[in-house]
């Protein structure tokens, strides 16, 4: 059974008196650095808020050293990319020995890479759209005569950095080269017309999911983190049989690769009705025009207050 995560009581003065010291990871060298130095002080910005005792670290070389200087008591990651995502930063946190938050090295991992997710999900039964790993032997016609539009993007990217939507072999083959810039790795993926829908998740619990709407062909970086139009509709506009369809999807997608945590799942629904993973974030943005956080303010929980139940997830005795 689904729970709502607004229905859980929390004692905000209990868990923040077991918290002890927080160090929020941000920046760090990934093409997501500028959205993640912005997750990164809006979040130690609500820890401040919270009177926890909380510093920043812009992650670089010199990571190892300031975080034996800092002796967290847990360490926030809010490293969006490569490096911070991916299971990397969790494999040091793990050799250092200081618990972090969000998913393992291997659930962020396989999160990361879209691929490898897919792979898991197909194995499983749970619907995700069709794909090709691109590579400079492929044939373009063919792709695009099976798909008919076609989205590509880096496998193991994020923000909706190097993505397009293109509908001809040649256009297939010019944004391969784009998107080759930001991963060594590009996948052409079957586009699906339709609602898009993102949902939070807190261990077992759900953030309600919200329906996504822009003026734009896609939800890309501007969309998601520059327009002022870009719209969120909280509850969605769906019936409650599917919407309990998309959130059964949504946790076992979550499940499947072993997360922990805070994160976020993304779906398409076509004209039939028909949901598709898109992908799952182990560490979703928190920046104002996040959807995590957006969702929350929808059902009355405030930015502080979400950061509060990470926390105590966090530190609940597991």
């Amino acid at each position: 059974m689904l729970k709502e995560l607004p229905m859980r009581t929390i004692n905000r003065e209990e868990v923040l008196a077991k918290v002890g010291r927080v160090a929020v990871l941000k920046g760090g060298h990934s093409s997501e650095r500028e959205v993640s130095l912005i997750s990164g002080q809006t979040v130690f910005n609500g820890l401040q808020r919270l009177g926890v005792d909380a510093l920043m670290i812009d992650v670089g070389s010199d990571v190892i050293a300031r975080l034996q200087d800092a002796k967290p008591d847990l360490v926030m990651n809010m490293l969006h990319g490569q490096g911070g995502e991916d299971g990397v930063m969790q494999g040091l946190l793990e050799i250092m020995q200081l618990p972090y938050t969000g998913s393992g090295v291997l659930a962020s991992a396989m999160a990361m890479d879209k691929v490898k997710s897919k792979l898991v999900w197909q194995q499983l039964g749970l619907s995700t759209s069709p794909y090709y790993i691109l590579g400079p032997d492929s044939n373009w016609q063919a792709i695009v005569s099976e798909f008919g539009r076609v989205v590509v993007k880096p496998v193991s990217g994020g923000s909706s950095l190097g993505i397009a939507i293109v509908d001809s072999a040649e256009a297939l083959l010019e944004q391969f080269e784009k998107s080759s810039e930001f991963d060594a790795h590009v996948m052409a993926e079957k586009y699906v017309a339709g609602r898009e829908f993102s949902v939070g998740v807190l261990g077992e619990e759900l953030l309600p999911a919200i329906q996504l709407e822009t003026k734009r062909q896609f939800f890309d970086f501007d969309a998601k983190y520059v327009d002022e139009d870009t719209v969120v509709i909280c509850p969605p506009r769906l019936d409650e049989a599917k919407l309990q369809e998309l959130n059964d999807l949504v946790l076992a997608a979550y499940r499947s690769l072993e997360c922990s945590g805070l994160a976020r799942v993304d779906v398409m629904q076509d004209a039939a009705g028909q949901f598709y993973l898109l992908e799952l974030n182990t560490v979703p943005g928190m920046t104002e025009h996040s959807f995590v956080p957006t969702a929350a303010k929808a059902v009355g929980i405030s930015f502080d207050d979400l950061l509060v139940r990470i926390l105590e997830f966090e530190t609940r005795e597991k």
